[in-house]
């Protein structure tokens, strides 16, 4: 059985539960965990009992962020060819459900891992966001594009561009989130979710999948490319560096404009 340092993994019935298990740093995704979670996600996705997947944190933070001390000091060529960004544009391949049990706070790459999952079920108390341009960066994962086409261009420019943040209610509104219920209950929801499709016919449900992604997905890959170059290119600045050693000396940055 295949040990993991980052995760937690149970089946239940036919759905396979993911647990993001870094609570000491809010779940924040660092290479490791985003490793571990692709190897939990290719083993659901091969075993014939399981119909649909979850993936969950805890109740204070689905994710809080990527791992910000592990990419401070790092040039845009090592992000570059690191590699810890290709899981989000590999969930598409996974032919089973994947739905979001969100809870807490969903940030930055924890808000790029929700909407990579194919739905969200949210507590009351999930905050969403995009605040990469409090350390000097943008989203660099799909953030600005899933993002756009799910909340829209006004609504999407306010969250990277400013920092803004979604309430559970405002999230539901603009369409990011499938429900929202009590804190008690949202992985049970979740779970209830996953059951409920797992029970229906395997092959539609597949098939149902890749017809929906292919919709979304028209035009997105492009999108996902120019991101991520833009993502990239901002690690070779000045800002990039002194934004990230604020965050990480807990002061205010001292912007340059290079």
């Amino acid at each position: 059985m295949t040990t993991y340092q980052h995760l937690l993994i149970e089946t239940r019935g036919r759905v396979g539960l993911i647990r993001l298990n870094r609570p000491q740093a809010r779940n924040a995704l660092n290479a490791e965990l985003l490793r571990e979670l692709g190897r939990a996600l290719t083993a659901f996705e091969n075993q014939a009992d399981v119909g649909a997947i979850v993936i969950c944190g805890d109740e204070k933070a689905f994710a809080a962020g990527a791992d910000i001390r592990e990419m401070a000091d790092r040039s845009a060529v090592e992000m570059m060819t690191s590699g810890h960004i290709d899981l989000f544009d590999e969930m598409v391949h996974i032919r089973k459900p994947i739905i979001a049990a969100v809870s807490g706070w969903c940030l930055g790459g924890g808000n790029e891992l929700a909407m990579s999952c194919d739905m969200i079920v949210a507590s009351e108390s999930a905050r969403f966001g995009q605040p990469e341009i409090n350390i000097g960066v943008i989203p660099g994962a799909g953030g600005t594009q899933r993002l756009t086409r799910t909340v829209g261009k006004a609504l999407a420019m306010e969250m990277v561009l400013n920092g803004r943040t979604l309430t559970a209610e405002e999230a539901l509104r603009c369409g990011l989130v499938n429900r929202v219920v009590p804190l008690a209950s949202y992985l049970e929801e979740a779970l209830k979710l996953a059951d409920e499709i797992a029970a229906r016919a395997p092959l539609a449900v597949r098939l149902g999948k890749e017809a929906v992604n292919h919709a979304h997905q028209s035009f997105l890959r492009e999108g996902l490319a120019h991101e991520r170059r833009l993502f990239y290119l901002l690690f070779g600045s000045e800002d990039q560096k002194e934004g990230m050693q604020a965050f990480l000396a807990k002061r205010a940055p001292q912007w340059k404009g290079h």
